[in-house]
């Protein structure tokens, strides 16, 4: 039996030798055994052509050839007189891919995943790859710890040479780090090092965190930590000899062990200052902070380095080079360091590209840029630029690219690629404020009109206390430095009983214009006037202050009022701010020969630090004063402060802290307030990091409002802590928050769980 499969396979071989024994010229060339690839497809992989001499190097070129295409299962080639007939079998088409068992990662990443290792619907199928789509999937879940899934991939042919791929997984447990093993550490225990790296054993935080989940990207960002942990702390030396990571037996349990050198506490010799400095000498040296005697640190030298390299960058020098070289005595365990300064060439912007903004102006964009084509190429007013255009409010994305142009070594343009939102809508919605209570309202509004960065809205809201009208006009160009001007008109009506306050009726009409004059990058002034009517209506069994209000001054008013102010503005972003700060000071006056002339002023503070990279901390404080001038003695009760609520100090009800109606016992508000916040925000769990739409927070709020006649007494602050939840959903802001007031009065009205829908975050 073997000798006559020996001979077959030796006819075989030398069948096409056969085919083309003698010289044949091609005169047509027939392909068989085709049904879904066309015969084109063929003929364009067919280095034989019609017309062509056969041989049999030709001949066995072309199965190769076609081979190679790794559409078909088999080939043969057989002649006719001068006619070649290519007799090829298809190999099957996938119909369909089906996974079973994938909870931990969606079906549809891992369809992703093996379309980029070549098998999806209506791909060719080659049963080679089938090994492909097992490692692929095991590398997919080792990436999230489970070690211990099986995979089982079942081939089904299908009628009209079609197959059905199914796949059946099962995950299997998240492997956990059982134990994490430091060898060779002295100067810091296993416990001070559990606290600078990430991956850790089993806990009640890993619950949240994950961290007890191996990951070979999490052990190498962690051995980094342990290397910046010592060599920031002088040791030079220091050196990770080896990482091991042992799998237990049933695949569910990792231990994890780190063996390290640490060598000797290394101490600053000197430092020197060596190349073309192009800055002067002595503007280096305040950049660099270290002196001979302190402990070498290599976060302080790779500090300066960037100190130097962004100083040189904002000259113009983008691609400056700053080199630390070290001089290292291993037998006093000193070093010295020479840094050596290329600045390499001079770069400036040629030109500064906009793409993406189809709606957008390009002026609006340029007119935000505090880079400049044709000057000196600066990092640092590129980054601002993005900020300016990132608080427009304009754009979901923004990218900014700085490539160098080609063949030049001093030229570079700067890409600016924008994803632009919907600036314009028409709202009508019910919403709900512990404030005002249930809430109807609408807007149409268009922040972008034309646009041309303008912006025009009109609102309406009707709740159980109050009803506002407002129609706003901003041109924040008004002039080409930067002047704005907004127009307004508005109208409210307000039932404060409904609000839960002393009871009145307060009806308001007025229009006015404010100008904003930019001062610096971050400052501006603001100055406005407005003519404002005002009607009161309180009944005998009102609220004691309005009836001595009215009885004074009557129950109607005019005013004709100004408003400045000053601004510092250098939050990162105008939606979730995360770095920067800010300040107001504004002063609201009724002028001279008003029916009732008094004056408010507010200050308010707020400053932003970043924490780690999702997370960010803000400590906030407002002030605010009012009084009567001329011949009003006292700030009019309906311009009084309030605090309590959501927009205030939480956990307590809405406008209920301070000074009293004597006859209704009723909150009347008062002219002096003290507001603070310490608030650290965080992503909700479960979203991406660059989610922006979306956080939670851990707070403490505190505050208290004075009358005219009370002393300020600190002791009499009110304080309240605990979780808040703020989302812009599809109908409108929404916030949430649970308080606790940490140092309550009997008589204080309490309100732990408070939520706004449709209301300006505060």
């Amino acid at each position: 039996m073997k000798v006559v499969l020996h001979l077959i396979a030796v006819v075989l071989l030398f069948l096409p030798i056969q085919i083309v024994a003698e010289d044949v010229i091609v005169k047509d060339i027939r392909v068989e055994g085709l049904s879904r690839i066309s015969a084109g497809t063929v003929f364009n992989y067919l280095p034989i052509k019609v017309g062509d001499v056969l041989s049999t190097k030709a001949v066995q070129n072309a199965t190769k050839e076609l081979f190679k295409t790794g559409f078909f299962n088999d080939i043969r080639i057989k002649r006719d007189g001068n006619i070649l007939t290519v007799v090829v079998i298809e190999r099957p088409s996938i119909d369909q891919i089906e996974i079973d068992g994938s909870k931990d990662i969606s079906k549809d990443d891992l369809k992703k995943s093996l379309k980029d290792v070549g098998l999806s619907e209506g791909r060719i199928f080659n049963r080679s790859l089938l090994d492909n789509i097992e490692a692929e999937l095991k590398r997919q879940y080792f990436s999230r710890g489970r070690y211990s899934v099986q995979i089982e991939t079942k081939v089904k042919e299908l009628e009209r040479n079609r197959v059905d791929i199914n796949i059946e997984i099962r995950e299997g447990k998240v492997a956990k780090i059982q134990g994490i093993n430091i060898i060779g550490n002295k100067s810091y225990s296993d416990k001070k090092i559990a606290k600078e790296i990430s991956l850790t054993e089993p806990g009640f935080s890993t619950i949240f965190t994950g961290n007890d989940k191996y990951s070979k990207e999490k052990l190498i960002g962690d051995t980094e930590k342990l290397r910046n942990l010592y060599q920031d702390n002088g040791y030079l030396e220091f050196a990770i000899e080896s990482t091991q990571v042992t799998v237990s037996p049933d695949k569910e349990s990792i231990y994890i062990s780190i063996s390290i050198t640490e060598g000797e506490i290394y101490k600053v010799k000197e430092y020197k200052l060596s190349g073309n400095l192009i800055l002067p000498e002595e503007e280096i040296r305040k950049m660099i902070d270290i002196k001979p005697g302190d402990r070498f640190s290599r976060k302080a030298i790779t500090d300066i380095t960037q100190r130097i390299t962004e100083a040189l960058g904002d000259k113009g020098y983008a691609f400056a080079n700053v080199n630390p070289i070290p001089e290292v005595d291993k037998e006093k365990a000193e070093v010295s360091f020479t840094f050596f300064i290329d600045p390499g060439k001079r770069v400036y912007v040629r030109r500064i590209n906009f793409s993406g903004n189809t709606v957008t102006r390009d002026e609006v964009l340029r007119r935000e840029m505090r880079q400049l084509e044709s000057s000196w190429y600066s990092p640092e007013k590129v980054k601002r630029s993005r900020v300016r255009l990132q608080r427009l409010g304009y754009f979901e994305d923004i990218n900014v690219e700085t490539p160098q142009v080609p063949g030049t070594s001093d030229q570079v343009d700067v890409n600016i690629t924008v994803k632009e939102r919907p600036t314009g809508n028409l709202l009508f919605g019910i919403g709900y404020s512990d404030v005002d209570g249930a809430l109807i309202n609408g807007s149409i509004t268009e922040s972008n009109l034309f646009g041309a960065g303008k912006s025009l809205s009109f609102s309406f809201d009707n709740s159980s206390s109050s009803k506002q009208l407002n129609l706003s006009y901003v041109n924040p160009y008004y002039t080409k430095s930067g002047v704005s001007r907004a127009f307004s008109l508005y109208s409210t009506e307000v039932d404060s009983a409904r609000a839960d306050t002393a009871a009145y009726l307060l009806s308001t009409s007025g229009a006015g214009v404010t100008y904003g004059f930019p001062i610096t990058e971050n400052q501006s002034l603001r100055a406005g006037v407005a003519y404002e009517t005002t009607d009161i209506t309180v009944s005998a069994f009102g609220a004691q202050v309005a009836q001595d209000f009215v009885a004074r001054y009557g129950n109607e008013n005019s005013n004709f009022k100004t408003t400045l102010g000053w601004g510092f503005d250098s939050l990162n972003s105008a939606l979730f701010p995360t770095e920067g700060g800010l300040q107001r000071i504004t002063v609201e006056a009724a002028v001279p020969g008003s029916d009732v002339e008094y004056i408010k002023t507010t200050y308010e503070a707020a400053i932003y630090f970043p924490l780690y990279r999702t997370s960010s901390f803000r400590s906030k404080l407002e002030l605010d004063y009012g009084s009567g001038h001329g011949d009003t003695e006292n700030l009019p009760f309906y311009k009084n402060f309030f605090a309590g609520g959501s927009r205030s100090i939480r956990g307590y009800q809405s406008r209920s802290l301070g000074p009293i109606d004597p006859l209704t016992l009723d909150p009347i508000g008062g002219n002096r307030r003290i507001l603070g916040n310490l608030e650290l925000f965080f992503p909700f769990p479960g979203t991406k990091s660059e989610n922006n739409s979306m956080r939670l927070s851990l707070f403490v709020d505190g505050g208290m409002v004075y009358g005219e006649t009370e002393d300020v007494d600190l002791d009499i602050v009110r304080y309240s802590g605990g979780l808040a939840f703020n989302w812009f959903s599809p109908i409108g802001p929404l916030a949430l928050s649970y308080a606790k007031p940490i140092n309550p009065e009997p008589f204080d009205e309490l309100e732990r769980f408070q939520f706004t829908i449709g209301v300006p975050f505060r």
